[in-house]
């Protein structure tokens, strides 16, 4: 038996940018890219062909919608303008070190995180107090697949040598975190047991 956290929302809160494609866009001109004036609109589109499930690396994403408008980005600047605008204050959620010692009694204990930005969640963890709290960290940047996809969870059961089935993930996302189910795993909804509350042993 294995237990997985997702990070966002579950264990941290971590003020993102309320407005992304305007907090890239600074970045980016911060970088001397010449930023396309309807550079917003070409964030919200859709320029790379991923199949169903598959992670998009945001900085990917961003020098695709630059590239869309004739804008090049050098010298890696649309990753290092991305990591600079997701780079938020973060704060350890109540209970999470109680759920995370109480996940660590059944088995090995690991992250499985939706996260598009590159460095993201090893700066939260980081920021958090909770670096060298896991025995694996899964991001869908990382593996290239989001949750709900199956492969996702395939890939923090790998991560942790444990069978998929054997997982229990626990989140704040039933559409997202429940697809857990999908691999024969189990799911265990923050908002119906709060963390400091959370029994691996009960749900096993």
């Amino acid at each position: 038996m294995s237990v997985t956290f997702d990070l966002f929302g579950t264990l941290v809160d971590a003020d993102t940018p309320a407005d992304p494609a305007a907090a890239v866009a600074r970045e980016l001109r911060e970088r001397d890219v010449a930023v396309p004036d309807d550079f917003d609109e070409a964030y919200r589109e859709v320029h790379i062909d991923a199949p169903p499930g598959a992670e998009v690396p945001l900085p990917a994403h961003v020098s695709a919608a630059l590239g869309s408008r004739g804008v090049d980005a050098p010298n890696n600047a649309a990753r290092r303008a991305v990591v600079a605008a997701f780079d938020p204050d973060v704060e350890r959620r109540p209970g999470a070190e109680a759920a995370i010692e109480a996940a660590r009694a059944v088995g090995p204990v690991g992250i499985c995180s939706n996260c598009s930005v590159p460095e993201l969640v090893r700066r939260t963890l980081i920021r958090a107090d909770l670096k060298g709290a896991f025995d694996g960290v899964v991001t869908s940047v990382g593996c290239g697949w989001r949750k709900p996809d199956p492969r996702a969870f395939e890939a923090v059961a790998r991560r942790l040598d444990v069978d998929p089935a054997n997982l229990i993930h626990v989140g704040d996302d039933p559409d997202t975190d429940g697809g857990v189910r999908e691999v024969g795993g189990r799911f265990v909804d923050v908002a119906e047991t709060p963390l400091a509350e959370f029994d691996p042993e009960v749900v096993r």
